[in-house]
């Protein structure tokens, strides 16, 4: 029974944890406290036991769960994850549980809501993640909307109610036109079929003319776009990040802006073969990707905000997530998702750090930080670890992801990897200097001098991370087995021939039989 319906529990769980909050008195802030971070940990744990079940030999989806739910419009309640969603559904989870925890001390009005609303915002980017019902998956990308706008418009900064509508509205125009795009795809196979569905499996396998492909690409692309946010669609972000609290930053980079880039995996490039690979949609989005992996690097580097910069590095991260798709091959797309996932360990990590600072200072300006390693050291080190995580160091998660989406780039164009080891360098150039900007130097503010070191429950908000990091630098085989057969079926959807172009083996080099002159070069041709 668990097992059959795993699925739906680890979707049910944090609505159901929502609704306990709600009954518990508004007064008892601790109870309410306690209470939120049991259940952030436990549907973790409940997600957990997907690492053991999940069969990465399998191409199709598994755990599928499908009853009927508004039949006459063929909408179904249809859940199922491949490796791909599997993924993102446990980075969702660990990053659930931290963004409840690293609030204990930071939110002191409303508590109960806020507890609400973060565990509302779990459910429904785990429902965008799961369904495989075309109509089930906008009412949860639409329902994701409404607590991170109050997330932002309650608990931000001093310009929260312009940032939370500028969020609203943004990602409101691209919903509209994604939803144009599903009612197409929807009515193009009744034309087709003559019957009413939004199973997500069967809309797949349709084939339509380019030019309803490039138009339907279009209307996917401004929805995706928006939310990744690849250049020009970046604006609400720096906004939206500045002011959101600490809790709202780490979901909102980690696990919102990769539904975007999911978009585009599980919908756009499956569902509109054509149009993804056709030159002029390849080229466009390749340029938009290296212009937002060098734009966002370089204008993270002018940043006087600390939240800003991490803001900023977050479109220059993301960039090369889109570059690693659009280059439509195995490699490309499997460091771009294991890059998603790698984004949001280092990135979350980074608003953490930054959120711990301003609890203890209340501002985000570099300039009044330097020489914190000294009162902080235990700070400094994890700050340094991810640090180098987020630039790309080997041996962490970065290296990896950014590693094989230059290869997979190169492999198309050795000119997009060259734009990408750019990115590169300049990441490191705007992290090391923040770095050693707040860091090093001498303590000259006094306000500095009595900072706290980290505490256990704040050390625990950083440190599954940092060892999730090193997993993934030191052993990614795993990830790489997870996404083997998910990556296959997009790239034989999107590039018939690429599989069998890499059949082709050379015939070797016919010896002559049990001749001296053969038998001393064959080593010397190995």
């Amino acid at each position: 029974m668990f097992h059959e319906h795993i699925l739906s529990i680890i979707l049910f769980f944090p609505l159901a944890g929502a609704i306990l909050l709600m009954l518990l008195p508004g007064g008892n802030t601790n109870l309410i406290r306690w209470t939120a971070n049991i259940i952030g940990f436990a549907g973790f744990l409940i997600s957990l036991p997907l690492v053991f079940w999940f069969d990465s030999s399998i191409g199709d989806f598994q755990f599928t769960e499908k009853v009927d739910w508004i039949p006459s419009i063929g909408a179904s309640f249809s859940l199922g994850i491949d490796g791909i969603s599997f993924l993102l559904i446990m980075l969702t989870t660990v990053l659930g549980f931290i963004a409840i925890l690293c609030s204990w001390s930071s939110i002191a009005e409303r508590v109960k809501e806020f507890y609400v609303y973060i565990l509302i915002l779990q459910a429904g980017m785990l429902g965008v993640f799961m369904s495989l019902d075309f109509f089930l998956f906008y009412v949860f990308w639409e329902v994701m909307l409404v607590p991170m706008y109050f997330l932002i418009g309650i608990w931000g900064g001093p310009q929260k109610l312009y940032a939370a509508i500028k969020f609203f509205l943004y990602t409101l125009v691209g919903s509209v036109l994604m939803l144009l795009g599903i009612l197409t795809i929807y009515f193009w196979n009744h034309s087709q079929t003559g019957v009413y569905s939004f199973d997500v499996v069967t809309l797949q396998n349709l084939n339509m003319p380019l030019n309803l492909q490039l138009w339907l690409f279009l209307a996917f692309f401004v929805g995706f776009a928006i939310k990744v946010p690849m250049f020009p669609f970046h604006t609400w972000l720096p906004d939206a990040h500045v002011q959101a609290p600490t809790a709202g930053s780490v979901i909102l980079a980690g696990v919102l802006l990769k539904m975007g880039t999911y978009g585009f995996v599980r919908f756009s490039l499956p569902m509109l073969p054509d149009a993804s690979r056709d030159d002029r949609i390849v080229t466009a989005m390749v340029t938009l990707s290296i212009i937002g992996i060098i734009y966002g690097a370089l204008v993270s580097l002018m940043q006087k905000d600390w939240k800003k910069l991490v803001a900023y590095s977050s479109v220059s991260h993301l960039g090369f997530c889109t570059l690693g798709i659009f280059a439509l091959n195995p490699n490309g797309l499997t460091g771009s998702l294991i890059q998603q996932i790698n984004h949001g360990i280092s990135t979350g990590a980074l608003f953490l750090i930054v959120g711990i600072i301003y609890e203890r200072r209340h501002t985000k300006e570099i300039s009044e930080f330097g020489g914190l390693s000294t009162v902080m050291p235990v700070y400094a080190t994890l700050f340094l670890i991810i640090a180098m995580s987020s630039l790309g160091l080997p041996t962490l998660n970065g290296f990896i992801g950014e590693f094989v989406i230059l290869q997979g780039a190169y492999e198309e164009n050795w000119v997009w990897a060259a734009f990408g080891v750019s990115g590169i360098v300049l990441g490191a150039a705007y992290l090391l200097w923040l770095y050693q900007r707040t860091m090093f130097g001498t303590l000259d503010n006094p306000e500095n001098k009595v900072l706290k070191d980290l505490n256990f429950r704040e050390v625990m908000t950083l440190v599954p991370l940092i060892i999730w990091a090193f997993w993934i630098g030191l052993y990614p085989k795993p990830y790489f087995t997870i996404l083997e057969k998910p990556v296959q079926k997009i790239v034989q959807r999107v590039r018939p021939d690429y599989y069998a172009a890499k059949e082709y083996v050379p015939p070797e080099p016919i010896a002559e039989a049990n001749t001296e002159g053969a038998e001393q070069a064959a080593p010397a041709a190995q």
